[in-house]
C-alpha cells in the first residue's frame, strides 16, 4: 500500500534550447511531450540575446519558465553557445539530479554530447525540424520533428473541438 519516497517521485528532465537553431513555437508541444516523461523542472535556453533573431525567445522565456542563458558571439561562425550548453549538460548529468533530457536543436554539433549522455543511460529526445542530420536523430533515445508535431498537436485540438460539437448536437432537448 504504502511505496517508498523513491518510487513516488517523478523522473527530473532538463530541457536545453540551442534558441540560434530551433523555432520557438514549438515550446508548448515540446514541454507537453517531456511531461510525459516526468517533471521538466530545468529549462535553459542558449544564445545570444542582442541579435534579433532570438527575440521572439526571449518573448517567451518568462511565460515558459525558460532561464536564458547569454552567451555573445566570441568569433563568428563558431559556436561558443553550443559550447555553453555542452558545459551545462555535462555538468548537469554528473550533477546527478537528472533522469532525461529535452534537446532542442537541429545542430549535429550536439551528436557527441548526446552519445555521452546514453553511455551513461540517459533517457535524451531530441526536438528538431526534418533537416536535422540524421548523425543527431539517430543518437537520441527519439528524436521528434517539431512542425509535425505542432501539426499533430493542431489537428487533435480541431478533432477535440469537432467531437465537442457533435456532443452538443446530440443533446436533445426534452422541452
Amino acid at each position: 500500500m504504502w511505496q517508498r519516497m523513491s518510487e513516488m517521485q517523478a523522473h527530473n528532465i532538463a530541457l536545453l534550447i540551442d534558441a540560434d537553431n530551433v523555432d520557438p513555437n514549438g515550446i508548448d508541444s515540446v514541454l507537453t511531450v517531456l511531461a510525459e516523461l516526468g517533471q521538466v523542472n530545468i529549462r535553459r535556453a542558449y544564445g545570444n540575446w542582442a541579435k534579433d533573431a532570438l527575440k521572439r525567445w526571449g518573448d517567451i522565456t518568462n511565460r515558459y519558465g525558460i532561464r536564458p542563458h547569454q552567451q555573445f558571439d566570441l568569433t563568428r561562425g563558431k559556436n561558443a553557445t553550443d559550447m555553453a550548453m555542452t558545459i551545462d549538460a555535462v555538468d548537469l548529468l554528473y550533477q546527478g539530479k537528472v533522469d532525461g533530457f529535452g534537446i532542442m536543436t537541429s545542430d549535429s554539433d550536439f551528436t557527441p554530447l548526446v552519445t555521452r549522455l546514453r553511455q551513461d543511460g540517459i533517457v535524451v529526445y531530441g526536438f528538431g525540424e526534418a533537416k536535422t542530420p540524421m548523425a543527431f536523430q539517430s543518437v537520441c533515445t527519439r528524436f521528434i520533428d517539431i512542425k509535425k508535431l505542432i501539426a499533430t498537436n493542431a489537428a487533435d485540438r480541431s478533432n477535440d473541438r469537432k467531437k465537442g460539437a457533435r456532443i452538443e448536437s446530440d443533446v436533445v432537448d426534452d422541452d
